[in-house]
């Protein structure tokens, strides 16, 4: 499996696992074709302790118990052994202790992913190179952009992304950040998590909220993956996702049957996933916090299967 494990430590890059460096690993692995993929955690994970390293949770391989349905790395295309099949980076970093600590690490690793984007770009020019992040793995990203140029990073999908809107969307102002297209994934599911997020922060705006509200840029789609009609459009676009069965729940974004398998569409085939065609085609604005918490129950709820892809 194409996959290169790194880690950003206070002192730097470093392979996961070796101690060979971490640069000359990247450019070689930079030489293949297919697009990269950058996964990047969130709160709570820590590639140098063992019950908590995301190397053997989500970007393992599905045989560790802790989640095990939610591995990343064979629903979003890896394994498959084709030319095609590109590179994943497994990118880790401290992400224990309180929100404050965190966050501060999460800025910390977006300087050091800003070495690992320009190695891969300076090596192969023309290679797609793509992020996805759940939780506070946005902050990394978005930290990140603040030291790319324009062109840099092609498409970033955020998984209830722990960010504030404001630096969301000051970091997509940058060359970098203009260039590329940002799938914010929110669901309701998410708003105690939100709502936690804000109460245990500082914002850098009086007043702001979690990028969970939807960010509004001309480059930027808000898929609420719990709202019924908004899962019923995405079968236009591949994305057969099955629906929410808790209401409350911060992992869904990437446990959800076919939800990476959609954003493995996304950036495998961007031709068939146009930021402009499900910005014209979803639900304008987001149901507001706390919808899916105090709804009334629901015996059931199917949607219909639309059977045709989009062009």
């Amino acid at each position: 499996m194409p996959i290169l494990r790194l880690n950003a430590r206070p002192t730097g890059l470093s392979l996961h696992g070796s101690p060979a460096p971490a640069l000359p690993a990247l450019r070689r692995a930079a030489a293949g074709t297919g697009p990269v993929m950058i996964l990047i955690h969130g709160f709570k994970y820590d590639p140098d302790d063992a019950v908590c390293s995301p190397h053997v949770t989500i970007f393992g391989h599905g045989a560790h118990p802790r989640r095990a349905n939610g591995a990343w790395l064979r629903p979003l295309g890896f394994g498959e052994k084709t030319s095609a099949e590109g590179l994943a980076i497994a990118f880790g970093w401290r992400a224990r202790g309180d929100l404050g600590r965190a966050s501060q690490s999460a800025r910390v690793a977006g300087q050091h992913l800003v070495q690992v984007i320009r190695a891969l770009r300076s090596a192969n020019p023309e290679r797609p190179i793509h992020a996805i992040t759940h939780s506070m793995g946005s902050e990394v990203i978005f930290e990140a952009l603040h030291g790319l140029a324009a062109g840099d990073v092609d498409r970033i999908v955020t998984l209830t992304g722990a960010t504030y809107a404001s630096r969301a969307a000051a970091a997509l102002q940058t060359p970098a950040g203009r260039a590329a297209d940002l799938f914010n994934i929110t669901s309701r599911e998410n708003d105690v998590f939100d709502f936690l997020y804000e109460r245990l922060t500082t914002p850098p705006v009086p007043g702001d909220g979690a990028m969970g509200a939807g960010v509004d840029l001309p480059n930027v789609v808000n898929i609420q993956l719990d709202c019924p009609r908004t899962l019923h459009i995405l079968q236009r676009f591949g994305g057969h996702i099955a629906l929410p069965r808790r209401r409350m729940c911060h992992w869904s974004s990437y446990t959800r049957p076919g939800a990476l398998q959609f954003y493995a569409r996304a950036l495998r085939e961007p031709g068939t996933v146009p930021l402009t065609g499900l910005r014209a085609n979803l639900p304008p604005v987001l149901a507001p916090r706390w919808s899916r918490m105090f709804a009334p129950p629901r015996l059931s709820l199917s949607l219909p299967v639309v059977q045709k892809a989009a062009s």
